[in-house]
């Protein structure tokens, strides 16, 4: 999908979600011929298993009526889960105070940055690791994800 065609399906889903009082959060084109997958991934209060079927109905009928996609692709519309991907500023915006594990090219080598978000601008973010605060520009980042943890309920009668 070229930047372009992108920016065009993400003007065009974006209104119908923040109709149905939804955010898009991602929006991509992968693969390749017959295979290639349309994800659209929303956020938002509520969004149960039928929630995201019935958006997927409503996005197809969307898709197929108001873009000139070629060939066959499958759509895939689901919630960013318990552990995101961090790939916009507004992503990194909405996980302040999570838990994050970073991957970033430092200079000539590779780091992994884990710790909690603590703030995220425009053109950097900052992350509390063990060392202390960690600034990072976003063109560093090679990849970057909330991370949950479960935590073990206490034993019944302690």
């Amino acid at each position: 999908m070229t930047v372009t065609q992108a920016a065009e399906i993400w003007d065009l889903v974006a209104p119908y979600l923040a109709a149905e009082r939804l955010e898009l959060d991602d929006l991509e084109l992968t693969g390749q011929g017959g295979g290639r997958v349309l994800r659209v991934v929303v956020d938002g209060d509520n969004v149960s298993i039928n929630r995201l079927s019935d958006l997927s109905r409503g996005l197809s009928r969307l898709l197929d009526n108001e873009t000139d996609l070629e060939g066959r692709y499958q759509l895939e519309v689901s919630s960013p889960g318990l552990e995101r991907k961090l790939k916009r500023p507004s992503h990194y915006a909405k996980a302040v105070g999570r838990e994050v594990v970073v991957k970033i090219a430092d200079g000539d080598h590779k780091a992994t940055l884990r710790g909690a978000l603590a703030e995220a601008g425009d053109e950097s973010f900052t992350i509390d690791t063990e060392d202390g605060p960690r600034p990072v520009d976003y063109e560093d980042v090679l990849s970057a994800k909330t991370v949950f943890r479960w935590e073990k309920a206490p034993k019944p009668g302690h």
